[in-house]
């Protein structure tokens, strides 16, 4: 497991940027003072909180105050929260639409749980991501699985040889060697697997074997030639290049640039819900941005769940079952976010569905331009 700082960083001052963004609405101080001057602009104080600036009546002044906002601003569970996240698990759709209707000051919302959703995915993602030793030990793995898997095709084949040389009628003669074809299919299936694997370990002109950087970019540099991009389109193939020259530092610059503008998603998203409602009357875009900043919270949520899943052993098992939760989701949320019947939350789910893969390719062009660039 690879650990990298920076991430941790961006969490702490996502954490601490929601907890601004949500504010103090909905809690009660503890131990306020109801009467006294405020010590920020000096008004009478008549409550918890001044009626001028807003800040606390009574303000704290300790270390372990200061340890417990930074705790506070890193995991943002506070009440609200608690109130926040079932309701996001098992009723998406009451959530949106109390939100929606007004009722907010219980709810966390639907920005900051955004931003820090996505902030928390990504520090999760990097933590559980693999090391080069572990990538290494993989492929060893992967490898040594297909070498075997190829010795025991060949022994299959040689077995389906036989009994075709063994057959004696024409219709056995046919089914030996229907037997054999496709005993020969898997055997050159396994071969071409093994191939690409040991690539990795190829050399290069002085002999010394190839680093990933030379493989990816010899394997870009064919793809170039093929294409012609050098002729037709210099400017990308020069980026192309250097994508393939630096592959460490351009994924550490996508990685960068995909939670960085993960905001992007809403816009992108925005159109879509348009089109699945624009007939109905008393929808808002309103109503669909917090529909989609919900639902985005919701999936970066499950994607750390589904990280820490297949980094744990016993439940490495579950990660693809544990995928088929987010189309539950979101037929959940959109029947009860929009009051629709079944047969409507279901075409339309299906829909948003195939437009949630469009976006998430036009969302992962974006960042390539942004990242290459």
């Amino acid at each position: 497991m690879s650990v990298d700082l920076e991430p941790a960083g961006d969490l702490a001052t996502a954490g601490l940027v929601a907890k601004e963004i949500e504010g103090d609405r909905g809690k009660t101080a503890h131990g306020a003072h109801a009467g006294g001057r405020c010590l920020n602009c000096n008004a009478e104080l008549v409550g918890a909180y001044c009626y001028q600036c807003g800040q606390k009546a009574h303000v704290h002044r300790s270390l372990l105050h200061i340890g417990e906002e930074l705790v506070h601003g890193i995991l943002h569970f506070d009440a609200k929260s608690w109130r926040t996240l079932p309701l996001l698990l098992v009723r998406p759709g009451l959530l949106t639409r109390r939100y929606i209707d007004g009722q907010r000051a219980r709810y966390v919302s639907p920005l900051a749980l955004f931003l820090f959703s996505v902030f928390l995915m990504y520090f999760t993602l990097s933590m559980v991501s693999d090391s080069p030793v572990e990538a290494a030990v993989k492929l060893e793995d992967a490898r040594k699985d297909l070498a075997k898997e190829v010795q025991d095709e060949q022994k299959v084949v040689a077995q389906r040889e036989a009994e075709l040389a063994a057959a004696r009628t024409d219709a056995d003669r046919a089914a030996a060697n229907e037997r054999l074809s496709d005993a020969r299919d898997d055997l050159q299936g396994d071969e071409t697997a093994l191939a690409a694997v040991k690539s990795v370990s190829a050399t290069n002109a002085e002999g010394k074997p190839m680093s990933s950087a030379e493989i990816t970019g010899k394997s870009v540099n064919d793809a170039m030639l093929k294409l012609r991009l050098e002729q037709t389109h210099p400017t990308l193939a020069r980026t192309l290049k250097h994508a393939a020259q630096n592959p460490d530092l351009t994924l550490y610059k996508l990685k960068n640039s995909a939670y960085k503008f993960a905001f992007l998603l809403v816009p992108l998203s925005l159109p879509f819900m348009w089109l699945m409602f624009f007939w109905r009357k008393g929808v808002t875009m309103y109503d669909h941005a917090i529909f989609t900043l919900y639902g985005l919270s919701f999936f970066s949520l499950w994607c750390v769940v589904v990280a820490l899943m297949a980094k744990t052993h016993w439940t490495a098992g579950l990660v693809d079952m544990a995928w088929l939760v987010l189309p539950v989701h979101v037929f959940a949320q959109l029947k009860e976010t929009y009051s629709l019947s079944w047969g409507s939350t279901l075409w339309r789910a299906f829909a948003l569905s195939i437009a949630g893969s469009l976006i998430v390719v036009i969302f992962i062009l974006l960042v390539l331009v942004i990242s290459l660039n």
